[in-house]
């Protein structure tokens, strides 16, 4: 696919400069509920921020970062690890949810990314933008563009409107040509914002 997505993506000169200097797939092999986890770990925190709380959480936890082991570790452990009392909750949501429902790549296959968004938000702690990071990064789905992302946001506006603020609908008309690989663009925008 990756090949495929490229060949639509050089078409615009911008995204072409940005597949020759990065390469956004270099990522740990996390699994599906790591990978949730991450996202809400990472909600409203800077990037160093979020990496750091991350780590803690995740040594606390013996890199064993199962819903069993997420119920399980006391939960002063997990704050003193950096995460607030809501974020425990929703990480406890999370791995009630993952232990009732089949939330990996295979059990949601049939499902479309809107369904995927809708089953994903029902767990409270989970809203739109953590869902769509969920597809993006989790499901691999390819035509994902996230805009309630401040990074995605700010990269398009630097690449596309020289800083200047854009609008959503212009973002969206931006990555029209993208189609249907605006998840590949989008780890583009992410890799030359996080360069800078």
């Amino acid at each position: 696919m990756r090949d495929e997505a490229h060949d639509v993506l050089r078409q615009d000169p911008v995204m072409a400069g940005l597949i020759d200097r990065h390469d956004p797939y270099v990522e740990p092999d996390w699994d599906e509920y790591e990978r949730l986890c991450i996202s809400i770990i990472n909600q409203q925190l800077s990037t160093a921020s979020a990496a750091a709380v991350r780590e803690r959480v995740f040594d606390l936890l013996d890199g064993d970062v199962t819903p069993e082991a997420v119920l399980a570790a006391e939960d002063a452990a997990l704050r003193e690890a950096g995460l607030s009392e809501m974020k425990v909750e929703y990480l406890r949501n999370a791995a009630r949810a993952f232990q009732d429902r089949d939330y990996t790549r295979a059990g949601l296959a049939s499902d479309s990314d809107e369904e995927v968004i809708d089953l994903l938000t029902e767990i409270k702690g989970i809203g739109a933008w953590t869902a769509r990071m969920y597809l993006l990064f989790v499901l691999e789905r390819p035509d994902v563009l996230p805009l309630g992302d401040l990074a995605v946001r700010r990269g398009i506006e630097q690449l596309y409107g020289d800083g200047d603020d854009l609008t959503r609908g212009e973002m969206r008309e931006i990555a029209e040509p993208w189609r249907p690989y605006r998840s590949v663009a989008t780890r583009y925008i992410w890799a030359e914002y996080e360069s800078d």
